[in-house]
This record gives structure tokens, C-alpha cells and sequence, in this order.
């Protein structure tokens, strides 16, 4: 599926205001990962901030709970189920027999609507059982239908109806369902040990994708004259059903809650996820906003990129075409095609100390991460740690001014990272990970006349547990 693509003038917004929408977020230091908007069905502008591509595959977090929703929606329209149902009727085989009476009457609505009877995530209370028994397993804290609270078993018990009922992956079901939209070949979805799809938290696809979704709720589920999901489903959906209040985070996700999809501020709607996935429509504005981006670790970050876009685009927008304006559109463009994740730091390292410790082998003292050893070599622009971890030898490469992007050790996940010396003898690595698991690992390096302290912090979700926590480290020969 191709968008006609135009200028923002073209659709009443100025170039100017997205300049600023840009500056503000680099300004702020907010991790943007892509950004595409899209106004009257006309793409207006997209940019990908590099490493990351046009295709490049994103991890897309709970905005996979909006396209479970949607899901649900077509197998009620197929007559395959009805959201009144009592979800336990249709897992018999995961049912304890003295089941709780409030998980015997939560029903797939409840579900849809994050009112069901568990105040959190259920299978965060033992990862390696079976996730999606846990929903019917684990005490329920109160009676379903009552109270938001979010709880992503709920959706990704969904995902399982929705894979039972359809007797495919969810995934390939929507792609078969809805393969007008031309969903990415590439894009899956993440499973749980048990081999059920992540539909709460593991979609991982092409911000295209994104816009794509929200082109298809925007429309209320009609394409080009056919309804490919029902009209009537969709508007409930996006509506608000659910006070979020008293539990949400951020003013923007404080407006209530629909069917696994937000309100927001500005009478929109937001398919969310973690971390700054957005697919977020404006329909005063008919304006379709769609981000990647990693802003786990930055207190409010998702406000920032809510708050940039409603101070810097909303109050500009005209209902008409505005003049064609060549040079700021030009400007706008070339901005767009050079944005790239901001390294730390701005020149080469200048600390006297890389010479001294350049090559030195360490020898940790035991710890429970199982690090044995430790080296950092420099050259003029890049550095590397090499270390043993679990008895295999590991490295992780990362400039100064620059991102080095290699595979990041043990979990093989792709990294871009970068360096900076923030005193004479402390060296501070991030290394954001931009593969099926998004996020960044932080690693803080004293070097002493004899010895070496890390402390290291990860802020991704599931992986990375070893690199967090702190190691002592004595050049060899000095224990």
C-alpha cells in the first residue's frame, strides 16, 4: 500500500514547525528512532534517524496489544466468538478445577477494556510456566469489569484466543485478513517460551506498518470502499471506556482507555508501546503521527515527544493548503534525510589516562554475572572492551563522537554505542540496542593506578541481565 506523499504546505502545516518539532526533541535529548506524519492521506514528512532505515525492523512493544484488539474485532464479525463470552470457556485445558469465580466470569470484553481481575501481569510471577495459564491461575485481586488496571496477560491470553479461533499466528491472520494494507513480509511477532505470539508486548515490524494501522482505524476500518474491519468495532475501540486516572504515568495517558487503545489529549486516540511507540491520531486535526523511539530510562520522555508535537505543530496547522515555501521545505528535507541517534560526547577523547591503561588486563573479583576479565584498548576515535563472560571471550566496540555499530555479546542483538570521557580517569559507554530488543546498556569505567571499577546498568526489558551491578578488577599481577 503506497501513500501519496506531498509537501506540509501542501497540507496546511508550515516546514518551519517541523524543524522545531525536530530541534525540540534533539534539544531534550529524546532517543527518536523515526518519525512519520501524515495529513488529509498525504505523507508529509518521514525520517529515520540512523542507524536505523526504512527497513529496519522495530521492536513495537504494547503497541501489539492494538493489533490484538483488532484481531478480536474480525473473528467477532466472522461469528468465531462474542466479547460477552466468558474468556474460560475457551481454555478449558489451562482451567484449574477449583477455579477463582471472579476469573470464571471475566469476560473477553473485560479483557479488551484492561478491567480484568488482576491488578498486574500475571506471568511476570513465574516466567517459565506456562504464560498464558497463568491468567487463569494466579489470585485475582478483585472482580473483573470493575476497575483499569494495566495487564498485559490479558492481552497476550487474547493473542492465544485469537490463534486458537483462527488456527494461525495472529500475526499472518491480520496480514491475511487486512492484506490490503500489504503489512511488511518481514515483520513477526515475538513468542513466549510456550510458543504462543506475544500479542501484548512482541510485534516487531517497520514504522510503515505503523502508518498503515493507523491508516486503517483513522478510516474506521474502510479502505478505498471496502470495510475490511467493522466500522462500528473501531469507533468503540478508540472510545473511552475506561478511566485511566488514578494509575497512569503521564498527563497524555491519563484520558481514558478503549479496546487495547488510548485516549489522549486533543480528543485523539494512541496505539501505544514502551518506550515511545506511537501511532497517534488527531481526528479535529485529521493528523496521523506515528514515532519509534527508545525513552526507556528518561524520566518523561514520552511527554516530551506528546508535548513537542502539541507545541509545535498543532497551533500551526490551517485548514487550507498553504504557499509553497521551496527553502524551508528544502531545509526541512535535508534535516530529515541526515537525522541520526546523537553519540555522546562531541570530539575525540582527550583524557591522558588512555595511554596508561590502553591494553592493561584486569582480574575481576568473583562475581555472580561470572566476569572474569577485563581489557579497554583505544585508538584515536574508537575504544573497545574485551572481557570473558560465562568462559567466552566477548568485545564491544563504541567511538568517540561516533557510533560503532557491531553484535552485541552473548545475546547477539545489533548495537550502536558510543563513548565519552567524563573525567580524567572515567569513561562513560552507552550502547543502544536496535534490534528485536530495544534499549541501551550503560557502562561507567574508573580507571585507578592499579585497578578498575564498572558499573553497569541496562534498561531494556528481558535481556541483558549480566550487565547490571557493579565489578572490582585488579591489573593482572596486583592481586
Amino acid at each position: 500500500m503506497n501513500f501519496k506523499k506531498g509537501s506540509p504546505e501542501s497540507a496546511g502545516i508550515p516546514s518551519g514547525c517541523l524543524l522545531h518539532f525536530l530541534d525540540r526533541l534533539q534539544k531534550k535529548q529524546v532517543p527518536m528512532h523515526s518519525f512519520l506524519l501524515m495529513r488529509h492521506d498525504t505523507l508529509i514528512a518521514e525520517g529515520y534517524y540512523a542507524p536505523y532505515q526504512k527497513d529496519t525492523l522495530h521492536r513495537m512493544f504494547s503497541i501489539s496489544k492494538s493489533f490484538t484488539s483488532i484481531a478480536i474485532g474480525l473473528l467477532e464479525a466472522e461469528g468465531k466468538l462474542s466479547l460477552d463470552d466468558p474468556i474460560v470457556s475457551y481454555f478449558p485445558d489451562k482451567i484449574p478445577a477449583n477455579v477463582h469465580p471472579w476469573i470464571a466470569a471475566m469476560t473477553i470484553r473485560d479483557m479488551l477494556m484492561m478491567r480484568t481481575c488482576h491488578a498486574a501481569t500475571t506471568y511476570k510471577v513465574d516466567m517459565k510456566s506456562d504464560w498464558v495459564e497463568s491468567f487463569f491461575t494466579v489470585p485475582p485481586t478483585h472482580p473483573a469489569g470493575k476497575l483499569f488496571h494495566y495487564d498485559t496477560s490479558s492481552a497476550h491470553t487474547l493473542c492465544a484466543l485469537v490463534e486458537r479461533l483462527s488456527g494461525m499466528p495472529m500475526l499472518d491472520y491480520l496480514k491475511e485478513k487486512l492484506s490490503v494494507l500489504e503489512f511488511s513480509g518481514e515483520s513477526y511477532m515475538l513468542t513466549d517460551p510456550f510458543g504462543v505470539s506475544m500479542g501484548g508486548s512482541g510485534l516487531v515490524a517497520l514504522p510503515s506498518d505503523l502508518l498503515k494501522f493507523g491508516y486503517l482505524l483513522s478510516h474506521d476500518g474502510n479502505i478505498d470502499g471496502t470495510q475490511l474491519v467493522s466500522a462500528s468495532y473501531i469507533k468503540t475501540a478508540t472510545s473511552h471506556l475506561s478511566d485511566t486516572r488514578i494509575t497512569a504515568p503521564l498527563p497524555s495517558e491519563a484520558c481514558g482507555y478503549g479496546y487495547q487503545i488510548w485516549r489522549s489529549e486533543k480528543n485523539g486516540f494512541v496505539c501505544y508501546g514502551m518506550g515511545g511507540q506511537f501511532i497517534h491520531y488527531l481526528p479535529d486535526y485529521d493528523l496521523l503521527f506515528v514515532t519509534t523511539a527508545d525513552t526507556q530510562g528518561l524520566a518523561g520522555g514520552n511527554q516530551l515527544i506528546y508535548d513537542a508535537l502539541y507545541d509545535e505543530i498543532l497551533p500551526f496547522i490551517q485548514a487550507d493548503p498553504l504557499p509553497e515555501d521551496q527553502k524551508t521545505h528544502t531545509e526541512l528535507l535535508s534535516v530529515l534525510s541526515s537525522l541520526a541517534i546523537a553519540p555522546l560526547g562531541d570530539s575525540a577523547m582527550t583524557a591522558a589516562v588512555t595511554s596508561q591503561v590502553s591494553g592493561k588486563r584486569y582480574m575481576f573479583k568473583p562475581n555472580s554475572s561470572e566476569f572474569t576479565d577485563f581489557t579497554a584498548d583505544f585508538t584515536n576515535d574508537e575504544g573497545c572492551f574485551t572481557f570473558t563472560l560465562h568462559g567466552r571471550p566477548c568485545s564491544i566496540h563504541f567511538g568517540f563522537g561516533k557510533l560503532v555499530c557491531g553484535q552485541f555479546p552473548v545475546y547477539d542483538q545489533r548495537y550502536a554505542a558510543s563513548g565519552v570521557w567524563v573525567s580524567e580517569n572515567t569513561l562513560y559507554v552507552r550502547a543502544h540496542v536496535i534490534d528485536a530488543f530495544v534499549g541501551s546498556v550503560h557502562f561507567e569505567v574508573v580507571f585507578g593506578d592499579a585497578d578498575v571499577t564498572v558499573f553497569m546498568r541496562k534498561q531494556e526489558e528481558s535481556l541483558f541481565g549480566e550487565f547490571q551491578g557493579h565489578l572490582v578488577g585488579m591489573v593482572c599481577g596486583c592481586l
